[in-house]
C-alpha cells in the first residue's frame, strides 16, 4: 500500500465542511491530498455509514480526522475501513462503547451547550438542535471576532438530537488504531477536562491549544500541524499499535 495518505476531514454539529477551509489550504501547501466530508448530522448510524462510504472510495491509505461530533463518527466508521491507518481528534468526542456525545460533554463541569443555549426545531417529526445566535460565540467560538461568529451563527447546520444522544455501538476504532488528539483549552462545548480524559483513555498523542471549540477556524496552523504528525507517522511506517 502506498504511504502517501489522503487526509479525510469530518466536521461536527453546528458546522459544515467549510469549517476546514484554512486547514485544507495548509495541507495542500504541504502537498497532501484532502477530502472534507459533508456530514449529514442526522443520526450516528447513518452519518457513520456516510463517512465510511466516502472513505472507502479513497484510493490508498487514509488519515481520518474528526472535529466534535465528527469524532464519534470516525470512532465508529473506521472499524470497518481497512485503509484507515490513523485517527486524529480535534476538540472531539472519543467515545467508548455505549457512550454518547452529550453524555461525555456533561461528564465534567464547564459545558455550556444545553437547553439554555439551544433551540429545538422539529423536522419530519424529529427534534433537532441549533445554538441560539446570541449564545453562539460564547459556546462555540469565543476566540473569533464577533463579526465572524455572527456569520457562523446564522449559517450553522442543526443536528438531529438523536445524533448526540445515541451511544456508540460496539468497540471504538481507537482501540486498534493509533490516534492523536488536540485539546482546546477554552472549549465551552466540550470541556477541556472531558477532552483530556478521553484522549488519555484512548492513548492518544495529545497537544493542548489555547483555543475555543472552533479551533479549526481560529487556529488552523495548530490543527494542520497535528494532522501532519499523523501523516508523517503513516508515511514513515511507524508502529500503529494503539496504547489503549
Amino acid at each position: 500500500m502506498s504511504k502517501n495518505p489522503t487526509v479525510v476531514l469530518v466536521h461536527g454539529a453546528f458546522a459544515d465542511s467549510s469549517s476546514w477551509n484554512d486547514v485544507v489550504a495548509r495541507l495542500h501547501e504541504r502537498g497532501h491530498r484532502t477530502l472534507a466530508v459533508a456530514n449529514p448530522l442526522r443520526g450516528l448510524d447513518g452519518d457513520a455509514a456516510y463517512v465510511a462510504s466516502a472513505v472507502a472510495a479513497v484510493d490508498g491509505p487514509v488519515v481520518l480526522v474528526g472535529h466534535s461530533y465528527g469524532g464519534v463518527l470516525i470512532s465508529r466508521a473506521a472499524r470497518d475501513l481497512p485503509n484507515v491507518e490513523a485517527l486524529v481528534y480535534i476538540a472531539a468526542f472519543q467515545p467508548d462503547t455505549g457512550e454518547s456525545a452529550l453524555g461525555l460533554a456533561t461528564r465534567f463541569p464547564g459545558a455550556e451547550l444545553g437547553p439554555d443555549t439551544t433551540t429545538v426545531l422539529v423536522h419530519d417529526g424529529e427534534p433537532e438542535l441549533r445554538i441560539r445566535p446570541e449564545d453562539f460565540r460564547r459556546v462555540f467560538a469565543g476566540d473569533l471576532p464577533a463579526e465572524t461568529t455572527a456569520t457562523l451563527a446564522v449559517t450553522q447546520r442543526p443536528v438531529a438530537e438523536r445524533a448526540l444522544t445515541t451511544g456508540l455501538p460496539g468497540e471504538p476504532a481507537w482501540r486498534g488504531l493509533p490516534s492523536w488528539a488536540l485539546v482546546a483549552a477554552r472549549d465551552n462545548a466540550i470541556p477541556a477536562r472531558a477532552q483530556e480524559f478521553m484522549a488519555e483513555r484512548a492513548g492518544s498523542r495529545t497537544v493542548r491549544v489555547d483555543a475555543s471549540h472552533a479551533v479549526a477556524v481560529s487556529r488552523p496552523d495548530a490543527v494542520a500541524d497535528l494532522v501532519l504528525e499523523a501523516v508523517k507517522a503513516v508515511e514513515s511506517g511507524e508502529s500503529v499499535e494503539s496504547d489503549a
